[in-house]
């Protein structure tokens, strides 16, 4: 019977013990986060059993959840007791014994090398329970699952090991016992608990007890008038919210609705976005509240999922208790609900871009990229959505300035009927695209797009403002009609326009075609082009080609569209070629310039021709311009 009721023994997982000898020894700066981290943990628990009794009938119980915190200065002894879910057995071994969040370790090791205040994330990345070793010596979980009749005692000293066996007598709900390390009886003092308890757990939403006082009595902030509520409040309250105690919210929002329908709602958005760190992304929703009465803890349903950053609660008195997601769903008052917090969110940032352009240019640069997977997946705030996209642009000194679709739009000159845009790797590689001469000489805005998610953005958007967005390298591009503005280049490509090309030009572009064969899809008179003698551009419906080099380097199965060499008929070396078209001497000259004029486009994009054709064909051209035969030597 002995051996029956003698305790298991087992090892943390690897990533634990390390976690451990990190808390013992390296995080020793903020140690009342412990606290704050098992009063959240025992609210979890209580939120856990809450949602059991509205759903499950056979578990429905009239007793007050509560948090007890009760210190024992004689044994140097700090209890945290909640009437919640419970654990059993197995859930012991797994909640206490793993780490659910891949990476976390790693991330705490580097914040804990460079800033003592870091170490407040530990409850971002589920690994708070461990923050008692930051106190204790040797720490109890007493704990009795609502499931069953029977309770567990798991132990550790936080060496390595724990063990578990059975506990008798237990009520429902988890009891965390820490035995304090010698130098830290300040946390048995009920005015040091207090302290902690009031600077981070005030808004936890059920009662906690120090002794026979109330002490997170403060009204929920949510229900108050705005004007009552003090800036402290509001980053307290986002502290609870998010766990992060650590950073003030970069904007929230108070809303209240009474008719057609009641809520309340808080909405926060962090100041940073975890998702740009590598660890994926958020999995948190909203907390949704039914007079009060806290009913989800994870809403996610709440907001679409490119608003994921957002934290929250939302209160309605007109809400169900029934809290199946199924039932929510179909809630005409959820959805509701739903939609005016997406409205009111779009108009606060829209206030923000309008009035604040710093601000919005920092909350962009955190999750703008979460904001246009919105343009992909919500039709219906499609327009909404485009209007807070933000771009670099060829207007405007600043290279890192950026600007809304509503900014180009409002400086568009008569006669152009397009939105033009252009991707590349980076600024400095934009600007030496050919393309984009045709659009310089005409004064020309130019969206550039150094982000190839911008470009998926784009197709999706299609249209703003009654005007096609379009790549400078489509064939689809439709250029106003040059004007001379005075300077010389302009008035030159001006004459070039109107005078046509040279005689024999024709000429030129058949003996490319037969020489280039279906490597491109034809060979044409360029009407963008300025100085270059050549560029490459994408048949009329499809991709560009940042976009295409994006795609061919996901995938292998992915093959590039054939391109439409575009020759400028006013170009120097055109103009001589087309002179000497009219001699069958050089046809094969010709020809071979050809086979440059497309390698030489292909290396303008960053796209590599045959380097070993490539190379040969420059090899001939120094050969003959050595032995001073080529026809051009002289020229």
């Amino acid at each position: 019977m002995a051996t029956e009721t003698a305790p298991q023994q087992f090892t943390f997982q690897a990533e634990i013990s390390q976690l451990l000898h990190l808390l013992s020894h390296s995080l020793y700066q903020n140690r009342e986060i412990a606290i704050r981290e098992l009063v959240s943990n025992a609210s979890d628990a209580l939120d856990k059993f809450r949602h059991v009794s509205l759903t499950q009938k056979e578990h429905e119980d009239d007793a007050a959840l509560r948090i007890s915190i009760e210190p024992d200065a004689e044994n140097r002894l700090l209890t945290i007791r909640d009437n919640g879910i419970g654990m059993t057995h197995d859930e012991l071994i797994q909640n206490l014994g793993t780490i659910a969040h891949s990476g976390s370790l790693e991330y705490l090791k580097k914040l804990g090398e460079n800033s003592k205040d870091e170490v407040s994330l530990i409850g971002q990345f589920g690994v708070g329970f461990y923050s008692s070793f930051m106190l204790a010596d040797r720490v109890e979980v007493l704990s009795r699952s609502y499931q069953e009749d029977t309770g567990w005692k798991w132990e550790s000293d936080g060496s390595g090991q724990f063990t578990i066996e059975p506990a008798e007598g237990l009520e429902r709900g988890t009891q965390v016992r820490l035995h304090l390390k010698a130098d830290l009886k300040e946390f048995t003092e009920p005015v040091r608990l207090k302290h902690i308890l009031t600077e981070y757990s005030t808004f936890v939403p059920y009662a906690i007890h120090l002794g026979d006082e109330h002490v997170n009595d403060q009204p929920p902030i949510w229900v108050e008038p705005k004007s009552q509520v003090t800036e402290e409040q509001y980053k307290n309250f986002y502290g609870y919210l998010s766990k992060r105690t650590y950073e003030e919210p970069l904007w929230h929002l108070h809303l209240t609705s009474d008719s057609p329908f009641q809520f309340h709602a808080v909405l926060f958005c962090p100041t940073s976005n975890f998702e740009l760190l590598g660890f994926g992304k958020d999995e948190h929703g909203l907390s949704l509240c039914a007079k009060r009465i806290l009913v989800q803890s994870n809403c996610r349903e709440l907001l679409p999922e490119y608003l994921r950053f957002i934290y929250g609660l939302v209160d309605s008195a007109d809400l169900p208790l029934n809290v199946s997601r199924q039932a929510l769903q179909d809630d005409t008052v959820f959805r509701k609900i739903r939609k005016v917090l997406v409205k009111k969110v779009f108009s606060h940032l829209e206030d923000i871009a309008k009035d604040s352009p710093d601000d919005y240019g920092k909350f962009y640069e955190q999750f703008g990229s979460t904001l246009r997977e919105g343009v992909a997946s919500d039709f219906e705030n499609r327009n909404t959505l485009a209007k807070l996209l933000r771009f670099r642009s060829s207007h405007g000194e600043d290279r890192a300035a950026v600007i809304s679709l509503d900014d180009y739009v409002s400086r568009i000159p008569d006669g152009q009927k397009q939105i033009f845009y252009v991707g590349g790797e980076t600024i400095a590689n934009i600007e030496k695209n050919p393309n984009l001469e045709a659009f310089r000489s005409r004064n020309l805005e130019v969206l550039y797009l150094i982000d190839p998610v911008d470009e998926f953005v784009l197709n999706h958007v299609n249209k703003f403002e009654d005007r096609d967005l379009v790549s400078i390298d489509s064939s689809d591009v439709d250029l106003p009609e040059l004007h001379s503005s005075g300077d010389s280049e302009d008035t030159d490509t001006a004459k070039e326009e109107k005078s046509g090309p040279p005689a024999g030009f024709g000429t030129v572009l058949n003996l490319f075609r037969e020489s280039l064969g279906d490597k491109v899809e034809d060979v044409r008179e360029s009407k963008r082009l300025t100085s270059s003698a050549c560029c490459l551009v994408n048949p009329e419906g499809s991709m560009s080609a940042q976009l295409q080099k994006v795609l061919s380097r996901a995938s292998d199965e992915f093959h590039l569209t054939k391109r439409i060499l575009e020759v400028n008929p006013a170009h120097p070396l055109v103009k001589h070629l087309a002179s000497l078209s009219t001699n069958d001497e050089h046809t094969a000259f010709i020809k071979t310039c050809g086979q440059q004029f497309f390698a030489n486009a292909m290396l303008a994009e960053g796209v590599v021709p045959d380097p070993y054709e490539t190379a040969e064909r420059m090899l001939g051209f120094m050969e003959e311009l050595a032995q001073q035969r080529s026809p051009i030597a002289g020229g």
